[in-house]
C-alpha cells in the first residue's frame, strides 16, 4: 500500500461513517503560545472542543501534517521522525468510547486487514481523581479481544491533558502492534519499551475539565480525539521494520547516495536517515504558507538547528555545495500534490536552504580558527569542556567537529565536561520556554478573545497603510499581549506605525459588530476575506466580519463587538526573520 492510498483508505472510511474532511491546517499554529509547531492533530480544532461550532459539523476527519522536536536526537534510529503525518478523526460531542473503540478495530482489522491477535491495547488504570476505565476494557473485550491483551496503566501512559495547566482532558486507550520480535522477558508488554510492541493508535476521550485547583469535573460537551502515525503504520502493513525502508523516503534515500556517492548501509544508516528526516521536515516548515525562515528564536531556530545538522552530516559525506537544496527539490515533488502548499512556496524554500547553507559555511569556518586556536593553548594534550562548550554556543562548532580536530592533534576533549555544561544549557532553556509558552491550548478568556480580535483590526489595518502585498506570516497572544507576524520587506517608518494604530483605535470606537458566518472557501474569496485560504474544495469556513473595516476566515473566539476592546497599543515594530516584521501590542480597557 502506497502512502497516498492509506490516507485515502483512512479518509473514506471516516466519511463513510459520517465524518466530514477537513484540510490539514498550517505547521505553524494559530495564536497558541504552548508551542511552536503543530505537534497533533486538535491543535486546530481547541476551539471547536471547547464548544465553537465547527462548519464541517461534528464528525471530522483529516490527515495533519505534524512537527514534535522533543525527540530530536533520537533521529537516526528506525522510527523517530521529526515531521509526520498524523490520521485523525474527531467527535465533537457526538459519540463517544463505544463508536470511537470499534470504529479504529473495524479500520485496523477489515480495512486495513490487520491480524487482531498482533494487536493489544492499554486503558487507564485509575487514581484518586478519575476511576479506572473499566468502559473501554469492556467495549475491547465485546470486539473479541482477551483480557491478557488488555492492559492497564497509570496518568503517565493512559492519559491526555490538558494541554495547560487549566482545560479539558481525560482518558486515552491506546492501540500497539506486535511486531512479531521476541519477547524481552516475561513480562514484555506494550510498557517496555522494547521494540516488540509498537504504538500505532491513540484514542483520547476528553471527559473531564481540570481546574486551577487541580480537581476534575466531567465536562457537558465530551469529545473523542485520535491520532494514528501514517508513516508508522505505513511500515507495519507493508512488513517494513523502520519508517525509512517505506516510500515516503526512498526517493530522498537514494538522492543523498548520488550525491555523496556512498551506500545506505549500516556504517551510514544514521547520517541518512538524519539527513533525510531534518531536510524533510525542513522543507515543510519553509514551504508553510506562514513563511518562517531560519532565525535565532522560536520557530526560526528549530528550522536552523534542523538544517544545520543536515548540513552537518552532508558535510561529513562530502556531499557538493547545494546538495541541501537538490534534496529538497525531491521532497518537493514527492509531496507537492498532497499538500499544493510546497509547490506555491518552492523557490522561497530552496532559496532558503541555499541561503543557511552559505551563512553556516563561513559559520564553520569561524569556528574552525577559533576551535584550532583553543586547541593550541589547550594544556596537558586536553581541550577542557568549557571551551568545547564555548566553540558549540559561541560559535555554532559542532563537538563532533572539535573531537576531529583534536583526534588529528592527538589530543583528547572533555566530552564529560562539555555534556555537563549541554545539560544545564538544555534545563535553562526549557525552564525558559516553560515560562514563556505557559498559559495554554484552552485558554479562551475574555481577555484572549479581545486580543485575538484585534489581530484582526491590525492585519486590515496594515493592508491599508503598506499595501496589500502584506499577509499574515503568524500570531501568538496570551492574555497580556498580542503578537503579529506579517510579510513585509523593511522597517515600518514611525509615521506609519502609528497610523495603523490609529485605524485600529478608530475601528474600535466605532463600536462595529463582530459577526460571523459559515461559508464556502469559494464564497469567502468572493466576498473578499483575508486569511489563508485551504486547497480543498468546498470546504466550508467560518468568516468573521468586523464592520467595514475587516473580512477574515478564523476559527475563533471573538469579542462581540469592537467597543469592548477599549484601546490598542502598539509597544514594538521589529524584524521577525528575512521578509517577515513583528509587532507586539497590547489593549486596554477605557
Amino acid at each position: 500500500m502506497t502512502a497516498q492510498e492509506l490516507r485515502e483508505t483512512y479518509i473514506n472510511f471516516f466519511v463513510a461513517h459520517g465524518h466530514t474532511q477537513i484540510a490539514s491546517a498550517s505547521l505553524i499554529p494559530e495564536n497558541d503560545p504552548t508551542v511552536l509547531f503543530t505537534t497533533a492533530g486538535m491543535h486546530p480544532l481547541v476551539p471547536y472542543l471547547l464548544g465553537e461550532t465547527h462548519p464541517g459539523g461534528r464528525r471530522l476527519v483529516d490527515c495533519q501534517k505534524c512537527l514534535r522536536t522533543g525527540d530530536i536526537d533520537e533521529v537516526g534510529d528506525a522510527n523517530h521522525l521529526t515531521l509526520f503525518e498524523m490520521l485523525g478523526n474527531w467527535s465533537l460531542g457526538d459519540y463517544f468510547k463505544q463508536e470511537s473503540i470499534t470504529l479504529s478495530h473495524r479500520f485496523l482489522t477489515e480495512a486495513l486487514g490487520i491480524p487482531q491477535e498482533r494487536i493489544s491495547v492499554t486503558v487507564f488504570a485509575g487514581d484518586e481523581s478519575a476511576p479506572r476505565d473499566d468502559e473501554s476494557a469492556g467495549i475491547w473485550q465485546s470486539l473479541g479481544y482477551p483480557a491478557g491483551r488488555i492492559y492497564y496503566y497509570g496518568k503517565k501512559d493512559n492519559w491526555w491533558g490538558p494541554a495547560g495547566t487549566t482545560g479539558p482532558c481525560g482518558p486515552d486507550t491506546e492501540i500497539f502492534f506486535d511486531t512479531g520480535k521476541p519477547a524481552c522477558g516475561a513480562h514484555c508488554d506494550p510498557s517496555c519499551g522494547c521494540g516488540k510492541h509498537v504504538e500505532i493508535w491513540n484514542n483520547v476521550f476528553m471527559q473531564y475539565y481540570k481546574d486551577a485547583d487541580g480537581s476534575f469535573t466531567p465536562l457537558r460537551q465530551r469529545n473523542v480525539d485520535t491520532g494514528l502515525g501514517l508513516e508508522r503504520v505505513l511500515a507495519i502493513i507493508n512488513g517494513q521494520s523502520s519508517t525509512y525502508d517505506t516510500a515516503q523516503f526512498r526517493p530522498t534515500i537514494q538522492k543523498i547516495a548520488a550525491l555523496t556517492g556512498t551506500q545506505y548501509e549500516e556504517s551510514t544508516q544514521r547520517a541518512y536517515r538524519i539527513i533525510a528526516d531534518h531536510l524533510r521536515a525542513s522543507t515543510f516548515i519553509l514551504g508553510d504558507d506562514k513563511a518562517v525562515s531560519p532565525s535565532n528564536v522560536d520557530q526560526g531556530y528549530i528550522l536552523r538547528r534542523l538544517i544545520r545538522r543536515a548540513y552537518r552530516y552532508l558535510s561529513q559525506m562530502n556531499a557538493p555545495a547545494g546538495a541541501m537544496a537538490e534534496i529538497a527539490a525531491v521532497i518537493l515533488e514527492q509531496y507537492g500534490g498532497v499538500y499544493p502548499e510546497l509547490a506555491r512556496n518552492s523557490a522561497f524554500v530552496l532559496a532558503q536552504l541555499n541561503r543557511e547553507e552559505e551563512t553556516f559555511g563561513r559559520a564553520l569556518e569561524q569556528g574552525l580558527r577559533m576551535a584550532n586556536k583553543y586547541l593550541d593553548r589547550a594544556q596537558g594534550g586536553r581541550l577542557d569542556g568549557e571551551d568545547a562548550f564555548r566553540l558549540y554556543d559561541t560559535y555554532g562548532f559542532p563537538l563532533e567537529f572539535t573531537v576531529e580536530l583534536a583526534t588529528e592533534r592527538g589530543m583528547a576533549v572533555d566530552t564529560t565536561g562539555f555534556e555537563l555544561l549541554y545539560a544545564a544549557h538544555q534545563e535553562k532553556s526549557r525552564a525558559g520556554a516553560a515560562q514563556k509558552f505557559k498559559g495554554g491550548l484552552a485558554d479562551s478568556s475574555d481577555a484572549t478573545a479581545k486580543l485575538h480580535s484585534a489581530t484582526h483590526l491590525l492585519n486590515a489595518a496594515l493592508r491599508r497603510v503598506l499595501g496589500d502585498g502584506v499577509f499574515q506570516r503568524g500570531s501568538n497572544i496570551t492574555p497580556e499581549r498580542l503578537r503579529f507576524d506579517f510579510s513585509f520587506d523593511r522597517k515600518m517608518t514611525p509615521a506609519e506605525v502609528a497610523e495603523v494604530q490609529r485605524l485600529v483605535n478608530e475601528s474600535i470606537a466605532a463600536g462595529a459588530e463582530i459577526t460571523c458566518e459559515e461559508m464556502t472557501v469559494e464564497e469567502a474569496k468572493a466576498q473578499g476575506a483575508i486569511g489563508i485560504f485551504t486547497d480543498k474544495y468546498g470546504e466550508r469556513v467560518k468568516v468573521y466580519t468586523m464592520g467595514a473595516f475587516s473580512k477574515e476566515i478564523c476559527g475563533g473566539p471573538h469579542a462581540t463587538n469592537t467597543a469592548a476592546l477599549g484601546s490598542f497599543k502598539i509597544q514594538k515594530e521589529e524584524a521577525s526573520s528575512a521578509g517577515v516584521r513583528r509587532i507586539k501590542a497590547t489593549i486596554a480597557a477605557e
